[in-house]
C-alpha cells in the first residue's frame, strides 16, 4: 500500500506549499491542486491529482506554460477554473464554476464563494476570482478577503499583494479566526519582508488562531 493509499483510508489531511499561491491539498479522499502560476516552483512534478482548481486570471495563478504538462501527467485531473479565465485556458477542457456552486471532486466537497478580484487601483477593472472552501474547513481566498462560510479549520491567507496592506491581513485573520493561518501570496516580499510579515501576522491575529509558515515543498499535516 502506497503513502497516499493510507492517508485516503485513514483521512489525514496534508498541505504542501509551493510558493506563493500554489498549495496541494490531499484531504485522504481527493487531492487538489490550488492556483499553480509562474512564482510557483515544484509543481510539476505532481501526480495522482483529482482536480487542478484556479481562482482567477493573473500569471501568478495560472501559468499556462506549465499547465499542459501538469494535466498530461494527471489526465483524470478535472480543470477548474472562475469564468475569467477561460481564454487563458485555450483548448484545454474544462469546467467554469461560479459563487454559489457546490462541487463533488473525488472525496471532497468544494464549495465556490466571492466573485470579485480585491480592487488594485480604481482604474483599473475588477476581474473574477473565486475562493474555494474545501470540506467546509479548509479555506483558499485567491487574490481577496472574501469571508468563509463559517469558522474554518486552515485559512490560506493573503500576505502582500499590490491589492492590500497588512493591516488588511491582520483584520481579515481576526475576522475569520481560523485555527491556523498558512501565510500564501509573499513572493513580492524580500526574504527579511516574509519574516516581518509572519511576525505582525503572528504577535497580532486571534488568540485561538495558530499561524503555521510550511517549509517550501514538504507536504504538511494539518
Amino acid at each position: 500500500m502506497t503513502a497516499e493509499e493510507s492517508r485516503r483510508i485513514i483521512g489525514i489531511v496534508q498541505i504542501t506549499h509551493f510558493g506563493h499561491s500554489c498549495v496541494l491539498l490531499d484531504t485522504g479522499s481527493a487531492r487538489l491542486l490550488i492556483d499553480p502560476g509562474t512564482w510557483s516552483e515544484g509543481f510539476e512534478s505532481i501526480i495522482g491529482l483529482d482536480a487542478v482548481l484556479i481562482t482567477h486570471q493573473h500569471v501568478d495563478h495560472l501559468d499556462g506554460e506549465r499547465l499542459p504538462a501538469l494535466l498530461q501527467g494527471n489526465p483524470r485531473a478535472r480543470l477548474i477554473a472562475d469564468p475569467g479565465s477561460t481564454e487563458r485556458l485555450g483548448d484545454h477542457e474544462h469546467e467554469v464554476a461560479t459563487p454559489g456552486m457546490t462541487l463533488q471532486v473525488a472525496g471532497a466537497r468544494v464549495e465556490v464563494l466571492g466573485g470579485d478580484h480585491a480592487v488594485i487601483y480604481p482604474d483599473i477593472p475588477v476581474i473574477a476570482n473565486n475562493a474555494y472552501l474545501v470540506d467546509g474547513a479548509y479555506f483558499h481566498p485567491g487574490d481577496s478577503f472574501t469571508p468563509p462560510l463559517g469558522r474554518v479549520e486552515v485559512l490560506f491567507v493573503p500576505t502582500s499583494a499590490p491589492w492590500l496592506k497588512v493591516a488588511e491581513v491582520i483584520d481579515y485573520l481576526r475576522a475569520v479566526a481560523p485555527r491556523t493561518a498558512v501565510p500564501i501570496h509573499q513572493a513580492v516580499l524580500s526574504g527579511q519582508g516574509e519574516q516581518l510579515h509572519y511576525r505582525l501576522l503572528d504577535s497580532l491575529s486571534s488568540p485561538q488562531t495558530t499561524v503555521r509558515v510550511l517549509d517550501h515543498g514538504e507536504p504538511t499535516p494539518l
